[in-house]
């Protein structure tokens, strides 16, 4: 899931999309030379992913070694959340290896599972361990309360927005009245933002805004950056100006790969390419796809040399993650065809099967600009109801929806 309060909920929790195997057959080399990916990162960070390695191995089978497993799992998450690194996710998986294949692991371990499944868009077990996990009289009842946001988030990415309305309502009953803030806090969030993607921008923004000013900095900087992150999408889809502002200071508080992909976006938008180099200044080898996706796109629209070389980089990641059998990298896939190749007619297929299993804003508009851009508007016309049914308003859509069509190529003469 590539974020909305799908990736709003998960910038304060946990993490969602950037990257991560699918559950398909994995791909198995034959040969040790083979290159199955090229991955960002530094030496020191290569370094201890193999230290984290050796601390997996470590762990065992052993029962005790449950806390420290679910102590380097939601490290390595946090890790991921941070830098975008799909291999953290690997960690992840690999420090619950000894109950990953259990029908009902720990409640823990249950709630983990998900949230890993989710990142690699595995929604339906995503779904039934949370689901199991919110019916559970052996769960604490934090652990539903998280599981509860999380399939907030599942819901919205997939775009059920009246089944994430209904959990969101029961996130904030009176079952979890007793986890205070931290639970109501997130609810009365849930609430604001859907009401915003429902056709209500208004009462979401004030409702935010609201929110936003009983929280400091100081006291609470992760849930401070997270408020003004859902404050600037929901501003960037009203087309206003604060966006940037609240991007910048979601930024400052909690620098993560999201937020600094949803602001490079801000900027491409408004031809601000340079600004988004600056947003990225660091080798490309060590830039999440998710970002070296954006710079080679500024790159490109600067006429500057470079672009092609992260072009190609991004090209040879995305073909590695296809030979794998991942699926999660199809928004970025079509993207990169579009915007990088000048492929709108291979491009659109991929929006097609992205839009299939997750239908947030960007997808829609992803969807949209690949449809004009092929010549097949019609092909986007499952958007078209989606944005009916729950009446939003998205100022990037109307653009895209206003797109001329593009002119035909000459028929050569014979």
């Amino acid at each position: 899931m590539n974020t909305p309060l799908a990736r709003s909920l998960v910038v304060a929790l946990l993490a969602i999309g950037l990257g991560g195997p699918s559950g398909a057959t994995p791909h198995t080399p034959t040969d040790d030379q083979t290159v199955v990916a090229t991955l960002p990162g530094t030496t020191a960070a290569r370094r201890q992913a193999r230290q984290l390695a050796r601390q997996v191995h470590a762990l065992g089978t052993s029962p005790a070694a449950l806390p420290a497993a679910l102590q380097l799992a939601r490290a390595a998450i946090d890790r991921f959340r941070r830098d975008g690194d799909p291999r953290e996710i690997g960690v992840a998986r690999a420090a619950l290896t000894p109950w990953w294949t259990q029908a009902a692991p720990p409640p823990a371990v249950r709630l983990l599972r998900a949230s890993i499944l989710q990142t690699q868009h595995d929604f339906g077990p995503a779904l039934t361990d949370l689901d199991a996990l919110i019916a559970s009289p052996q769960a604490p009842l934090p652990l539903q309360a998280q599981a509860e946001l999380i399939r907030l988030a599942l819901l919205q990415a997939q775009g059920r927005l009246e089944d994430a309305r209904l959990g969101c309502e029961r996130l904030g009953s009176a079952r979890y009245a007793t986890l205070g803030d931290s639970v109501q806090l997130p609810a009365a969030v849930c609430a604001a933002e859907l009401a915003s993607l429902m056709g209500d921008e208004g009462r979401g923004a004030r409702e935010l805004a609201a929110l936003a000013a009983k929280v400091t900095p100081q006291s609470d900087p992760g849930t401070a950056a997270w408020l003004a992150l859902v404050q600037g999408e929901l501003a960037e889809r009203r087309g206003d100006p604060a966006a940037l502002g609240l991007f910048e200071r979601a930024l400052q508080l909690q620098p993560e790969a999201y937020t600094r992909a949803a602001l490079a976006d801000w900027l491409l938008d408004r031809q601000r390419h340079a600004e988004v180099l600056r947003l990225s200044d660091i080798p490309l080898e060590d830039l999440p796809d998710s970002l070296l996706l954006r710079r080679a796109i500024a790159l490109k629209r600067l006429g500057d040399p470079r672009a092609a070389a992260a072009a190609d980089l991004l090209g040879q990641r995305l073909d590695a993650t296809r030979e794998r059998g991942d699926t999660t990298h199809r928004r970025e896939q079509a993207r990169y065809l579009l915007e990088l190749r000048g492929q709108p007619q291979a491009a659109l297929p991929l929006a097609l099967a992205n839009w299939a299993v997750q239908k947030e804003p960007a997808d829609a508009r992803l969807l949209l600009d690949c449809a004009n851009a092929a010549g097949q508007p019609q092909a986007a016309r499952d958007v078209l109801r989606h944005l009916r049914v729950y009446h939003q308003r998205d100022v990037r859509l109307t653009a895209a929806l206003a797109a001329p069509a593009p002119t035909p190529a000459p028929v050569p003469e014979r």
